[in-house]
């Protein structure tokens, strides 16, 4: 499966391995099954992908997700404040993430060991159970440049080289929280050419929340560039969208996101309308690949995306409280 899952071409292909891979977790995720019960949803019933029941992704929390009876390789975590219920990932063949995240990255950037990788994140050792530095940790590895690394607690080193390797033309990707990126541009003062600057996630904890176009602007000025790139992932997928700018983001071929009605969660809307988003992540295979999250965005005719913002009283977490 997980060849047709990585080779979809069209949406068609797209549609034939959803519906395979929904009834397969029908089959072999008892938490999955049993939501669909409560539901009376049948697979025999199902035949688009808007009638897929999307599993609430606080299930998460208190469930162990799982379609395989294989022995689990990973746990990925979500961050939470002290004392808080956290996400947990269970993930039974780490190929599929690996795939997953560099397949997507090469699709809207290139290779990977074109780029020196620097990360303004928590190092991997300090936050064990993070897929984001799971993905970047191993990125950091790939690119095969000696400069990359992780630089959470040195800005005044990371300076020092972001300004050398941007004068000397090579090609950086700088990806950090945004709480952190702003520490930066507070301290230093930068003009870069070559560089890709890509935030993570918001201030959740850490500063005033921004909305996304004011906290880009800010770091736009500080950089000294004409956008900011921007990532969307979570603990509970395996798969990331990307924004090269505006706020605009597009996912690879077997990632795609639909908006659901607030009030009424099962319907699911139009393009271009404001909703709840619901994501599949066919590379989920071997947990639930149909996940309804707690972000609001947009769909657009193209199935490009924007995430609006998140549902009021929904748990404070997110990547920028991994360094607390």
């Amino acid at each position: 499966m997980q060849n047709k899952v990585f080779n979809i071409q069209s949406e068609e292909d797209f549609k034939e391995v959803a519906l395979a891979v929904f009834k397969h977790q029908f089959a072999n995720n008892n938490v999955y099954r049993s939501f669909c019960d409560l539901l009376y949803i049948h697979p025999s019933d199902v035949t688009k992908i808007e009638e897929i029941p999307f599993l609430p992704i606080q299930f998460f929390k208190s469930k162990e997700i799982l379609s395989s009876k294989d022995q689990v390789q990973e746990t990925f975590s979500s961050s939470g404040t002290t004392g808080s219920v956290t996400s947990k990932h269970l993930v039974t063949d780490i190929s599929w993430y690996e795939k997953s995240y560099l397949l997507g990255f090469e699709q809207f950037y290139g290779d990977i060991s074109d780029y020196v990788v620097l990360a303004l994140l928590p190092n991997y050792l300090e936050r064990k159970g993070s897929s984001l530095i799971y993905m970047v940790n191993d990125l950091i590895k790939r690119s095969s440049h000696p400069e990359s690394g992780f630089y959470l607690n040195n800005l005044s080193e990371l300076t020092k080289t972001l300004k050398d390797l941007d004068k000397r033309g090579k090609k950086v990707l700088l990806i950090g929280v945004s709480f952190a990126l702003l520490d930066l541009i507070e301290q230093y003062q930068f003009s870069l050419k070559n560089t890709i600057v890509m935030e993570t996630g918001g201030m959740k904890g850490r500063r005033k929340e921004l909305i996304r176009a004011e906290l880009h602007d800010i770091l736009k000025k500080g950089f000294g560039i004409s956008e900011i790139h921007s990532e969307y992932g979570m603990t509970e997928l395996l798969s990331q969208g990307y924004s090269k700018g505006k706020g605009i983001f597009n996912s690879p071929p077997w990632m795609k996101l639909l908006t659901r009605d607030t009030e009424d969660p099962l319907t699911v809307l139009p393009k271009g309308n404001s909703g709840g988003i619901n994501v599949i992540d066919l590379a989920n295979f071997n947990s639930c690949s149909f996940i309804a999250t707690q972000d609001l965005g947009k769909v657009h005719s193209d199935g490009s995306f924007e995430i609006i913002g998140r549902f009021d009283n929904s748990d404070i977490r997110g990547c920028n409280l991994m360094v607390l």
